[in-house]
């Protein structure tokens, strides 16, 4: 059976790119927290900051993407959606798991157009990128007009907006469709609503997995 998350291409250029993310993110995120702290109150996240985050990778740990692709090749869904692109990390790990699926497509939302194209890079030079759709923009605008049914939904962007964006993917999500949340465990005020909706068994069974930063993983009822 192919493995395309294992092969030397795929595996020499994420370690580079986590390799990156380790060298600058650290940098690049105390420089916007100090902005932050000048003229936001100390609020990082404040939407006035949302450019600044434009050479932040903010990947997902390898575990998680690891997961992603264990997810993919058992689940063998044939739409995903994907919020927050960034430099194509996760991206990555979703591909090679459809490439070795033989089947299937990611839909991707990202606002940072630099982060677009660097992400677009990254798969077209794995050859990954047949089976990747990414979408720069606004995600509430740019994935309205999915249509379902969405088979795993990855929110990995803007935390404030994992709920309502969630709400509005939510009719293109069938019985037995995944909404797989990441960073549960490092902003946990900011997703409170939305792991209060997700683990109301009336709406999701939900599991919390302690890798990375936390990862919630829900199913739909």
């Amino acid at each position: 059976m192919p493995n395309t998350l294992a092969s030397p291409r795929v595996s020499a250029l994420l370690s580079r790119l986590f390799t990156e993310a380790d060298e600058k993110d650290p940098a690049v995120l105390l420089s916007i927290q100090k902005e932050a702290d000048a003229n936001f109150a100390g609020q990082r996240y404040h939407p006035s900051l949302t450019h600044l985050f434009d050479q932040a990778f903010m990947p997902v740990p390898p575990e998680v993407g690891q997961l992603l692709y264990v997810l993919i090749r058992s689940r063998r869904p044939a739409t995903i959606v994907e919020v927050g692109t960034s430099y194509g990390i996760s991206a990555i790990h979703i591909a090679s798991a459809l490439n070795d699926n033989a089947e299937g497509r990611l839909i991707s939302a990202e606002l940072s157009a630099r982060k677009v194209a660097a992400a677009r890079a990254n798969l077209q030079s794995l050859g990954l990128d047949r089976w990747v759709e990414i979408r720069q923009g606004d995600a509430f605008e740019t994935l309205k007009s999915v249509e379902g049914p969405i088979d795993i939904l990855f929110l990995d962007g803007w935390k404030d907006f994992y709920l309502p964006l969630l709400k509005i993917l939510e009719p293109q999500l069938g019985p037995g469709s995944l909404v797989i949340g990441d960073d549960t465990k490092l902003f946990p005020e900011r997703l409170a609503s939305y792991l209060a909706y997700v683990r109301n068994p009336a709406n999701y069974q939900s599991v919390d997995l302690n890798i990375g930063d936390g990862v919630e993983v829900s199913v739909k009822i």
